[in-house]
């Protein structure tokens, strides 16, 4: 089975229960581990559906207004055809985040390997190397090609470095209680600050033991009383996101 390429910013770890359960896992140099979810052959193919059915209704319409120029008007519509065909995706891809219309109406999107936005020539490359996708006929190389992928790549984004994921949503964070903004009485670490703003945040869903209980060891090393504890986080926690 092929292997994934492995970006030279970012390292990519392909592990076979990642691979079976449609994740692609890419460590930033920050050590963030990004998550995609590469799409599969059916959503991408009803959105090249929907993308193939608005270019043939844009050249319809196109046509009938060109028939009236007579022989200018079939040179104005070889132009159009050759920029629809060829431009179309790539337009779309670069400039609306790697979505084409049918894509975006799919939650789908294109990035590069490393889950960077989608440029030019990668964009180019993947949209060019569709007629070789398309060999012999009704897209068998491409449709072989990605049924042999563990992150359903077709030929032209194995040469462009792309990947087809879908679009991830992020949820709303929940809104953290209401409390004067104040700064905490040393330096925090990030663990210790990402251990404030859940508290903050999840707080309401736990029982009024409990969430005395959790407070009172997040502010012992805080020096705070236990009954000024779940105030003093709050506070704190408003401090850390800062003006919202």
């Amino acid at each position: 089975m092929p292997s994934t390429a492995t970006p030279s910013r970012f390292q990519t770890s392909p592990a076979p229960s990642e691979l079976l359960d449609t994740r692609y896992k890419v460590e930033t140099p920050e050590g963030i581990d990004l998550i995609l979810r590469p799409a599969s052959l059916l959503p991408r193919a009803l959105a090249f559906a929907v993308d193939l059915a608005i270019r043939g209704l844009l050249l319809g319409l196109l046509f009938v207004a060109f028939a009236l120029l007579g022989k200018l008007g079939m040179g104005l519509g070889a132009i159009v055809t050759f920029l629809l065909t060829w431009w179309y995706m790539v337009l779309f891809e670069v400039l609306n985040q790697g979505r084409s219309p049918g894509k975006q109406l799919l939650g789908l999107r294109v990035v590069h390997d490393d889950g960077t936005p989608v440029g030019w020539a990668a964009s180019l490359t993947r949209n060019l190397l569709r007629f070789v996708d398309f060999l012999p006929f009704a897209y068998g190389l491409g449709l072989l090609s990605s049924l042999n992928h563990p992150a359903f790549k077709r030929l032209g984004d194995l040469a462009a470095g792309t990947l087809v994921v879908y679009q991830e949503t992020p949820s709303p964070r929940p809104p953290l209680p209401p409390a004067e903004p104040l700064p905490a009485p040393f330096a925090l670490s990030l663990d210790e600050q990402r251990a404030i703003l859940a508290f903050a945040e999840r707080q309401g869903s736990l029982s009024d033991e409990r969430r005395q209980e959790v407070a009172a060891l997040l502010a012992e090393p805080l020096q705070v009383a236990p009954e000024q504890a779940q105030a003093q986080l709050n506070a704190i926690a408003r401090g850390l996101l800062g003006p919202t």
